[in-house]
Parts: structure tokens; sequence; C-alpha cells
């Protein structure tokens, strides 16, 4: 089943721009960036920045990471996948992850949600890679559940550097 990502959450003063692979069932069924409500990445990034993001709506979510400097996008643009896990993923297209990190003047920091975010995003920077600060970051994925949340915690809280 083909699935496609959604539009960044970014603007000109993006600095850190966190980056999952395909959004799961949950979260296209919901147009919503991690929608799962097992899913840890709202609570790690309100977390990271000291704000209760799994208490506010989508739309306040996504206006309070801009707040603090922080976008969302997909490394993967679309992709054949049944069901949620990146491990399913296949015959996938990439983001142009160079054409918005060139609309980011701001921008120091790139943070891989998860290893397969982390080796398809890397591949598609190329040399341009090496201009930022790159996190490779523990998946925020229920999928993930065996890493316990205060040891993903430690990681993710680099974002805050």
């Amino acid at each position: 089943m083909q699935k496609r990502c959604f539009p960044p959450v970014v603007d000109a003063n993006t600095r850190v721009l966190v980056l999952g692979s395909l959004p799961g069932e949950v979260s296209l069924a919901q147009s919503q960036y991690y929608a799962h409500k097992q899913n840890k990445f709202w609570l790690l990034v309100g977390d990271v920045i000291e704000r209760d993001l799994v208490g506010m709506d989508y739309p306040a979510r996504l206006d309070t990471l801009l707040e603090h400097r922080i976008g969302l996008w997909d490394v993967v643009a679309e992709a054949q996948r049944v069901g949620s896990l990146d491990s399913r993923i296949r015959d996938h297209a990439s983001n142009d992850l160079i054409a918005l990190i060139d609309t980011l003047p701001s921008l120091d920091t790139i943070a891989f949600n998860g290893g397969t975010a982390a080796r398809i995003g890397v591949k598609s920077l190329g040399e341009r890679a090496e201009r930022y600060r790159l996190l490779r970051l523990p998946s925020s994925s229920p999928a993930h559940a065996s890493v316990p949340y205060a040891e993903k915690l430690v990681f993710w809280r680099q974002l805050r550097q």
C-alpha cells in the first residue's frame, strides 16, 4: 500500500530539524505527526523543552515546536508499506532534504528519530551532512518499547544543546 509523508513543519527560525522515517497508520489516518498514543515523541520533546506537549491540541503542539525553533519532517516522501513498521518500507522515494535545509538559515542540528531515518537521511544529505550537528536518537515508536523511556530521554536531551 502506497504511503506519503506530510509537509514539513518549519520556518526561517528553525534551528533543530527532527526527521522521522514515514508516518505510521494512526498518524496517516489522523493527518498528524506522531499521533499513535503509545509513540513517545510528544512526551520526549515536551520533557526536553519543559512544556506539556501531550496536553495540548495538535496545532498548539506544532506552534510550540516552532516557538522553540524545532522543525519536523520525514526522510521518506513515499513508499510501499503494509502496516507501520519501518522494516516494511519498500520502494521508497526520499524527500529532498537538501532543498529543505537550504531554506533554513538558522539550522544547525539535524536529529534522526530512529535508525531507519538516520540511514536514509544521512545518505540523502551526502556531503552536506558535514555542515550540521547530526544526532541519531532512539526511536520514539512503540515498536521500540524495549528501550526504557528514561534511557531514550538521555539521548533526546541532546536537542537542548
